[in-house]
């Protein structure tokens, strides 16, 4: 674990505005130095109740990606949902409509 590359991973997750979502292989190419797995962990690391808005980092295919346990991908979703985020049958939103875009 490298606390400073999480630190910087958690700053990028803070501005993901509601209503968005991005992946792990964006937060990746915006922090640097690391890659789609290590945000994956980074944003896994993070505590349910956090003001860290983990919640909004999916996979490139636009689904959620396995955490600790099941109810924590359920939870996700439901966190994600509560904020106008849609998924079709299988578990994925449009990321075309939804993915955050980095000014």
């Amino acid at each position: 674990m490298n606390p400073t590359i999480y630190k910087q991973i958690h700053e990028i997750i803070r501005l993901i505005p509601s209503g968005k979502v991005a992946t792990y292989g964006q937060i990746a190419e915006i922090v640097g130095g690391c890659n789609a797995r290590m945000v994956g962990y980074a944003a896994s690391s993070v505590p349910l109740n956090s003001d860290i808005p983990w919640q909004r980092v999916i996979n490139y295919k636009g689904g959620i990606s396995q955490r600790k346990s099941v109810s924590d991908v359920l939870l996700q979703q439901k966190l994600l949902e509560a904020e106008g985020i849609k998924f079709d049958k299988s578990g994925r939103t449009d990321l075309e409509y939804y993915l955050w875009e980095v000014e």
